[in-house]
């Protein structure tokens, strides 16, 4: 548990810096200002992503040696990742202001306010300019075929995102930052984009990417889970939403989903607003025959959509509450 055996000499404490990093990433959002020079973060562990995959990930080799370069392309990258953020934290303990940096690698890649305003566009979108509009915007956050969708299937998109990507973007890149710093939250970062790239069940990934997908799946078993919880409690604080269905709706149909971590957070999310979310879905190379999660209507609205984003900002704010009591208890001690 690194993060929570270190602190600067200027008596930053890593849980501070995060939580001062979470304020940051919510107030000012992705910070495109800072990357028009060079490349974000998240875009150059995509590069290296498709570099490996363009060169080790051949149709000609046998299933056995495609796997076996997949996982050891992850393993490299996540060692790389790991020395990185290690080398990072080292200069921000030892070098006047030096923290700056390791602040601003944290506020990078963390996703509240990027997910909230994609998925409040998405909702404006669809209310204002109607289903071909709600479609276009939507694209930019799934991977589904965006003509497939109707207009109740646009917003149940965004609210699925609006769950998944609470657990995906903010609570893990979180807590594995609590545990081990700066690289954990690198290494997660990779393991998370190598499975949004190359973890895919179709015949080009369904070797090369299984130690992405396993990877990801062990990395989200934990926040996932926190991620579902924090969406129940945030329920009973929204006037609309409902937390024991949402409790019900993730206890019974979490392990629906085809996913083992992302059922958690969109089945409570799918309890609390009175929707049924997941079903049956198509994307653009393959159709998808999935359970429904939640008892509720199929027949969800852009009004859903900002009651999905209020959920959202609540149990954001819960995730901070739980990362200011770890701060106090560790300054108590």
């Amino acid at each position: 548990m690194i993060a929570l055996g270190w602190s600067s000499p200027s008596g930053l404490d890593p849980l501070l810096l995060l939580l001062v990093a979470l304020a940051v990433d919510a107030y000012v959002g992705e910070m495109s200002f800072l990357f028009r020079a060079a490349p974000h973060p998240v875009v150059l562990i995509g590069r290296a992503i498709g570099w490996f995959d363009a060169r080790l990930n051949r149709t000609e080799r046998s299933a056995q040696a495609r796997r076996l370069r997949g996982a050891l392309s992850v393993a490299a990258l996540c060692l790389a990742g790991a020395a990185l953020g290690a080398a990072l934290t080292w200069f921000g303990r030892h070098y006047p202001m030096g923290w700056v940096v390791e602040l601003l690698v944290a506020v990078t890649l963390v996703a509240q306010r990027s997910l909230y305003d994609h998925v409040a566009r998405v909702g404006r979108s669809l209310a204002e300019d109607g289903l071909w509009a709600g479609r276009k915007a939507v694209a930019h956050i799934v991977g589904r075929d965006p003509a497939s969708l109707d207009e109740p299937g646009v917003a149940r998109a965004a609210i699925e995102s609006c769950a998944e990507n609470f657990s995906d973007g903010v609570v893990a890149p979180a807590f594995w930052y609590v545990l081990f710093g700066l690289p954990g939250l690198i290494v997660y970062k990779i393991v998370n984009t190598a499975d949004s790239m190359i973890g895919h069940r179709n015949p080009r990934y369904e070797d090369f990417g299984k130690a992405a997908a396993r990877f990801d799946d062990l990395l989200n078993l934990v926040p996932a889970r926190l991620s579902g919880l924090f969406i129940v409690i945030a329920a009973c604080f929204a006037p609309t939403a409902k937390p024991w269905a949402a409790l019900a709706a993730m206890w019974r149909d979490a392990g629906k989903h085809r996913s083992p971590n992302a059922g958690w957070p969109e089945a409570a999310m799918a309890g609390a607003l009175g929707l049924a979310l997941a079903g049956p879905r198509v994307y653009a190379s393959s159709i998808v025959n999935d359970a429904w999660m939640g008892n509720g209507r199929t027949q969800a609205t852009a009004d859903d959509i900002r009651r999905s984003l209020a959920l959202f900002a609540i149990a954001c704010l819960m995730h901070w509450g739980v990362i200011a009591v770890l701060l106090a208890a560790r300054l108590k001690a």
